[in-house]
């Protein structure tokens, strides 16, 4: 199976956060929607796989499955082609650290993938998780009980931590996503690259880790349903403290580590314009 060498997918992932911004808004926007959705598809067979397994019985083996699962998200995300917040923290910086863009481009562009991003998670919470009853409610039973409950506990996970931790979390989460990214990157090949995503993001999820992009389903998906003690001023400060999190761990721990070993000495690349990316995430 074909593969880039580290120094070689450095250069591949800052011309791709180069195309990412040189497209209309509209295009950007629609990308971003269907990552979202992708994202929350995944998240969504997270809860449903993990739901019903008493901890009594089954340890920590539900966070496995979860994960497994999860992994899904990314998958689509990669292979089918779309804009995820998480990825692009990594690779548009690392295109204007390699003097691709400014960093105006990159705010701009940021903002407007995590706004898609989230349109697409709150369709999929309110229409296909909870409207379609999928998520049930507080008086369900059977399998829509069962998915509730699991929803829950996840949710009330997500608020129950201090703002240091849901920080820490999603440093963690987002390097491992990141990296997932990165080596993806690696192959040329879907089964390539759908092993090289495998792994880091089950690693996330399984740990606990806040992935913003996700809990733009989780949270709002919990709200809908009905969870009590989910509430938006809840959610805005996690997505706020994650996302953040998201960030460093993208720029500091991935995008910046990796310019500095194989880009850095390298003659600045000339902005580039228009076309779309070779490689997307």
């Amino acid at each position: 199976m074909t593969a880039r060498e580290p120094a070689e997918i450095a250069r591949v992932a800052s011309a791709t956060g180069a195309k990412k911004v040189h497209r209309s808004w509209d295009r950007v926007l629609v990308s971003a929607f269907l990552a979202g959705a992708y994202i929350s598809f995944g998240a969504l067979v997270a809860v449903t796989v993990s739901s019903g397994l008493d901890t009594e019985t089954w340890g920590t083996l539900p966070t496995l499955f979860m994960g497994a699962a999860f992994t899904l998200g990314l998958v689509l995300v990669l292979i089918a082609g779309s804009d995820l917040a998480t990825g692009n923290m990594m690779m548009v910086p690392l295109g204007a650290m390699n003097g691709r863009l400014t960093i105006g481009e990159v705010v701009r562009n940021l903002t407007l993938v995590l706004f898609g991003n989230l349109l697409g998670a709150l369709f999929v919470a309110f229409f296909l998780a909870v409207s379609t009853g999928v998520i049930g409610d507080p008086d369900s039973t059977g399998s829509a009980g069962l998915t509730f409950a699991r929803l829950a506990e996840i949710a009330e996970g997500k608020v129950s931590h201090t703002p240091w931790e849901v920080f820490l979390r999603g440093v963690g989460c987002n390097w491992l996503v990141c990296l997932a990214v990165w080596m993806s990157l690696a192959a040329t090949g879907v089964g390539g690259k759908i092993l090289a995503v495998f792994f880091p993001v089950m690693a996330f999820v399984a740990m606990g880790f806040d992935h913003v992009v996700a809990n733009m389903f989780y949270l709002p998906a919990a709200a809908f349903a009905g969870v009590e003690g989910i509430g938006w001023d809840d959610t805005l400060l996690n997505w706020l403290l994650a996302g953040v999190g998201n960030l460093v761990g993208a720029v500091v721990f991935v995008g910046t580590s990796y310019w500095y070993l194989f880009l850095r000495d390298e003659p600045e690349a000339a902005p580039q314009t228009g076309g779309e990316p070779a490689e997307r995430a």
